[in-house]
């Protein structure tokens, strides 16, 4: 934050039961700055634990709130439709958890996010469910190329603050595993050499660094975002 960059802190990633941003923060005593940190929040929690977190980061100054369906699990309860007011679904999805936040708690600008990988126009059709629920900005999906549905996205919405995932890890087996597709193993994936890639592609889109490298990476981040902060004045 120091460095003008922003904290994403996941929830539960991946189904596995974790501490939460806020719970973080507050018991590490640490010293944010509000405005550049992004909470996710997912549909696996009880009602009183959803308004509990919001709460919490309303009381810490947090005004960033990511909405996800999220990855389940057995060890992890979900959202009834009852809890979010939504009645008119079998089940809760990260349309009705960005309506229950925009009602209930409105200091927060919610984002979703954007699966490039997902059927096209089941995915565009949930995105137009997330906007009119309340979105007011979209991460993608890591994706490691120019893409064609990202760049329709663009096209068809280019007003909307868009953050492009750039996967910094160079195991890209893990990436298979997150969006749910084969991706094909290359041993000359260059995690810097891409996100330099993305950045050409995408000059109008923000950046959200997955598995970012802190011992190898970070110095070359930084000293890429002054670079870029310079052309930019």
């Amino acid at each position: 934050m120091g460095s003008g960059f922003s904290a994403s802190i996941t929830d539960n990633a991946m189904g596995l039961l974790a501490f939460q941003g806020h719970e973080c923060i507050e018991e590490l005593g640490l010293d944010l700055h509000p405005e550049q940190v992004l909470i996710h929040l997912n549909t696996f929690h009880t009602k009183q634990d959803l308004d509990g977190i919001l709460s919490s980061c309303e009381r810490l100054g947090i005004s960033s709130i990511l909405a996800i369906s999220g990855d389940g699990s057995p060890r992890l309860p979900k959202l009834l439709p009852s809890d979010v007011e939504a009645n008119n679904t079998a089940s809760v999805t990260s349309v009705e958890l960005t309506r229950y936040i925009r009602k209930h708690y409105p200091s927060f600008t919610v984002g979703v996010a954007f699966n490039p990988y997902e059927p096209e126009e089941h995915e565009f059709e949930k995105l137009k469910r997330k906007l009119d629920a309340g979105a007011s900005f979209v991460i993608t999906q890591p994706i490691i190329d120019k893409n064609a549905v990202t760049d329709r996205m663009l096209s068809e919405y280019p007003d909307l603050p868009v953050f492009i995932e750039a996967w910094m890890s160079k195991k890209l087996f893990l990436l298979s595993d997150v969006v749910g597709y084969p991706i094909p193993e290359d041993a000359a994936f260059d995690p810097i050499a891409t996100l330099r890639q993305l950045m050409d592609y995408y000059p109008s889109c923000g950046m959200y660094l997955s598995l970012l490298g802190f011992k190898t990476q970070y110095t070359v981040i930084e000293e890429m975002a002054a670079l870029a902060g310079r052309e930019t004045k």
